[in-house]
């Protein structure tokens, strides 16, 4: 059993409530016709179930199965649907090419070593569409005085050696470094959130790297 496993056995959905700002996310993906939208790394599915609910066509998947359990028995008790599948968002995804018209990765892809991230950042190129939107947050640094006892794998890169993430990679963006890692996709919006983690919105361009 992994860590993340390990979380929602103990807590639970985790967290409930969307993550700020995403009722804006939403309206934006209407404007724009967005009608498939892919949840990487959807945990106990509050995402699946708030765009459910909007009438999006929800498409999850994750690597924690206590998670998925908790995520499809929401979705359930409510009436709505999504196509769950269960695996790592650093590896190949099982979707087909230009498939979806938008990702969403909320709190979850800086859980990485760089080179995992990177191959998640290839495949979500991979499964969207031209001019597909992504939407993702990612943890903004954190002094190192601040943090729980961590094991350091490199300068932005750590696990924590307790708490509720203890045994978790850590990878710890800047905005340079989203935009440099999200360089095929136009920045729409860049900016941190109240619990401190940046949130990126961005537009695939044509050309792929």
């Amino acid at each position: 059993m992994n860590q993340w496993d390990n979380i929602y056995k103990e807590h639970g959905k985790f967290v409930v409530n969307p993550q700020e700002g995403m009722a804006d996310i939403a309206e934006i993906f209407k404007k724009s016709d967005v009608k498939k939208v892919l949840d990487l790394g959807c945990g106990s599915g509050r995402h699946l179930v708030y765009l459910a609910e909007l009438g999006f066509q929800v498409y999850g998947i994750d690597v924690a199965e206590t998670g998925m359990r908790i995520a499809n028995d929401w979705l359930t008790g409510k009436d709505l649907h999504a196509d769950l599948r269960s695996g790592s968002i650093y590896e190949t995804l099982p979707y087909k090419d230009n498939f979806f018209d938008a990702v969403i990765s909320i709190r979850v892809i800086h859980h990485g070593k760089i080179e995992d991230i990177r191959k998640a950042i290839k495949e979500i190129e991979r499964v969207l569409k031209p001019r597909g939107l992504v939407f993702v947050t990612v943890r903004k640094r954190i002094a190192k005085k601040r943090r729980l006892k961590f094991v350091e794998l490199d300068s932005r890169t750590y696990i924590p050696a307790e708490g509720e993430e203890k045994g978790l990679v850590h990878y710890l963006f800047n905005k340079e470094l989203l935009r440099k890692e999200f360089r095929n996709f136009r920045i729409l919006n860049l900016l941190v959130d109240t619990d401190n983690y940046y949130c990126l919105l961005g537009e695939l361009t044509f050309g792929k790297e």
